[in-house]
């Protein structure tokens, strides 16, 4: 690579780092350390087919992107939307997609799919692959 890099590390903002930690650590069950002023959540899976971390940093007057910043990968996304929903995360409707009652967009063409957004309004989904 023409920078010399030696790896590579995704990140995203959000407006509070405390209440960051507090929803990706108790709502979503994952692995947050402190991490150069932010956080370094450590993603599920095999860190060779994803990657094992992201950096979440604060920025006070963050605007969070129009699309999805963070896809996690469920076997079974009607317990996972359940689980989301007893932990107080309601999912997104977007017109042209038709949705469940629950928010779970099951499109033949692609893998079923619900999306939520975090306490700084960054856009998530949970998704089952075919």
């Amino acid at each position: 690579m023409g920078m010399h890099a030696v790896g590579a590390f995704s990140g995203f903002a959000v407006r509070d780092v405390e209440q960051a930690r507090t929803f990706y650590s108790d709502t979503l069950g994952l692995t947050v350390a402190d991490d150069r002023g932010g956080l370094r959540l450590d993603l599920p899976g095999d860190a060779e087919t994803a990657p094992s971390s992201v950096f979440v940093y604060g920025k006070p007057d963050h605007e969070p992107a129009v699309f999805t910043i963070l896809n996690f990968v469920a076997t079974d996304i009607d317990t996972a939307v359940d689980e989301l929903a007893a932990a107080g995360v309601s999912t997104l409707r977007y017109e042209g997609f038709e949705q469940d009652d629950r928010g779970i967009a099951r499109d033949p063409r692609g893998p079923a799919i619900a999306w939520f957004t975090d306490p700084s309004g960054n856009i998530l989904a949970v998704v089952q692959p075919d």
